[in-house]
């Protein structure tokens, strides 16, 4: 007779978010983590033939209040799980709506081939066809599987599998929000089966710079301040300004189109870079590359190209970038190469 094989030890990181969310009224409203990580585990048994699980409550928040001092701390807790020994993997649960601020962060702070999976919901738990239970599953599967090592943070919703670099949120309600534009997906997973796809060709995690991240940075809870400026038509400068003046040592521009600013706004960024400040031109447009000296000269302006990255993704970059240099070539050279 032969010997089962044990099922791989899997610790589950909770932050709150929608999967969490408990309804308040019979319509519309919800409260987001409203129920406990050990509640929802218990609601899905299909997850112990998938895995042992260990469970830690790292936060209780919606993730529109993800902060500093939580990415600190989550990065600090996803490190202590995947220097273990024992642990195969982690998931983390976590609110859609800056998801994938939190994924890239992790992407680059994070020191480990085992596989790190992020998890939500865009229905709350007691929602009618909620997406939570399958989407947990199907999380648990893909940091179980041996296959998903050295892909960097992964992103699991709607039987889709996102690189933590590509995913962006597209829709406000809809269960299909998360798209992976430039370089597509990470793979599918159908009821726990994975079919994944190429690796990542960007830096990240084992190979991070960034990883793992400084205990001196962990241990002031705080990084470099950047803000993000969004381009309109008729824009002035003053919010520029009041970044600059609010002490932002970084500021990424929104822009319009091949991440443009109008005359008035564009001669505030350029003081503002030579005044030290880091200043990245993204864009607006949710798809496509901001190229260096196409329509801007950056050369001479001072500043920095976002390339892939949209504005949020262009602001993690940015503030870890800051904690090694201020040096405009050499936080390019950043973009180019995560």
């Amino acid at each position: 007779m032969g010997h089962s094989v044990p099922l791989p030890l899997i610790r589950v990181l909770a932050t709150g978010g929608t999967i969490a969310g408990a309804q308040t009224d019979r319509e519309r409203g919800y409260r987001a983590a409203a129920f406990s990580v050990d509640a929802l585990i218990a609601a899905v048994p299909q997850l112990a033939t998938l895995a042992q699980i260990e469970v830690e409550q790292v936060a209780a928040i919606g993730s529109q209040d993800m902060d500093d001092a939580t990415w600190l701390r989550l990065a600090a807790r996803t490190q202590a799980a995947l220097d273990s020994p024992a642990v195969a993997g982690v998931v983390i649960t976590h609110g859609t709506d800056t998801m994938e601020e939190t994924a890239f962060f992790l992407n680059l702070v994070v020191r480990s081939e085992k596989p790190v999976v992020l998890v939500g919901a865009m229905r709350p738990a007691t929602a009618i066809s909620a997406d939570g239970p399958m989407n947990l599953y199907n999380a648990l599967a893909v940091a179980a599987h041996p296959a998903t090592r050295g892909r960097g943070v992964l992103v699991v919703a709607n039987d889709e599998i996102h690189f933590a670099r590509e995913i962006a949120k597209t829709n406000t309600t809809q269960v299909g929000t998360f798209a992976s534009g430039h370089r597509g997906l990470a793979g599918l997973v159908n009821a726990g089966r994975l079919h994944l796809y190429a690796p990542p060709v960007r830096r990240h995690t084992a190979a991070s710079e960034f990883s793992p991240l400084a205990a001196a940075a962990a241990g002031a809870q705080r990084l470099p301040r950047v803000d993000i400026v969004y381009a309109h038509a008729g824009m002035g400068r003053e919010l520029i300004d009041a970044a600059v003046k609010a002490g932002a040592r970084g500021l990424v521009i929104a822009g319009m189109g091949d991440g443009n600013l109008g005359a008035v706004a564009l001669a505030a960024a350029a003081e503002a870079a030579k005044a030290g400040v880091a200043v990245v031109r993204s864009s607006r447009a949710g798809g496509g590359v901001v190229e260096r000296n196409i329509e801007v000269d950056d050369d001479a302006l001072g500043f920095i190209a976002a390339d892939e990255l949209n504005p949020q993704k262009a602001r993690v970059l940015l503030l870890l970038g800051l904690t090694r240099t201020g040096d405009p070539r050499a936080l390019q050279d950043l973009f180019f190469a995560y």
